[in-house]
């Protein structure tokens, strides 16, 4: 399978390339000759770059942040109703994140109380990250809306950090992070957290190649990981 990378230059795109070409069947090409592209730019780049693979009938793996839903429901617009090109948009390719996000969920409706902090490097440009927001709508759908306490009546902007589906979600970028996130729950008497770490980069390239491989079989939009695992 041929597969060329949109931002082989940047942090994601070169490890993403390093490890297509240590892959077993698959072959690293330019984008414009490519049957399934890897999609790790910018927030301010992705919509163009999905829109011309779908013209251009290349199927398309995305891990850009940024996808938002009113992007995804665009993306939808553009396959159509009979779509021939698969695009799968991933907010975190770590299979131990994909596992986070689904046991918050499963946890959270046994929880008064839940929030999330999002940990990453200085260097990314969207906050909260995909990841925390795919978290925070998943775990408020389980909540069937459910609010948590607070009695905050009087704060800093942003103390309280940024609410997602009406869960709030917490932000740090920090020197020396890769990518983290821990989920809070809490009850009278006791708390439980659930928290993932991704240490390297290199942690992301077993759901990258997962996704390539599926995309050519999943005409339309997959999102996330759990529909492939």
């Amino acid at each position: 399978m041929r597969v060329g990378v949109f931002g082989a230059d940047g942090r994601m795109g070169s490890t993403t390339c390093a490890a297509i070409e240590r892959a077993d069947g698959l072959t690293l090409v330019d984008v414009s000759e490519a049957e399934v592209a890897v999609e790790f730019t910018h927030p301010d780049a992705v919509m163009a770059n999905v829109r011309w693979c779908v013209d251009h009938g290349v199927h398309c793996v995305v891990g850009t942040s940024g996808m938002t839903e009113d992007r995804l429901a665009e993306v939808r617009s553009w396959l159509g109703d009979a779509p021939s090109v698969g695009v799968v948009v991933v907010p975190n390719f770590a299979l131990g994140a994909v596992l986070m996000m689904r046991f918050a969920e499963q946890a959270a409706p046994y929880f008064d109380s839940v929030e999330i902090v999002e940990l990453h490097h200085p260097g990314k440009a969207d906050a909260p990250s995909g990841t925390a927001r795919a978290t925070a709508a998943r775990v408020a759908a389980a909540r069937g809306g459910r609010a948590n306490p607070d009695a905050t009546t009087a704060a800093l902007d942003g103390a309280r950090g940024a609410s997602v589906d009406g869960v709030p979600v917490h932000s740090v970028r920090l020197a020396g992070l890769v990518a983290h996130q821990e989920v809070l729950l809490g009850s009278a008497g006791e708390t439980l957290t659930i928290r993932h770490d991704s240490l390297d980069r290199e942690s992301f390239m077993p759901g990258v190649l997962l996704a390539v491989r599926a995309a050519p079989s999943r005409p339309g939009l997959t999102v996330g990981l759990d529909a492939l695992l």
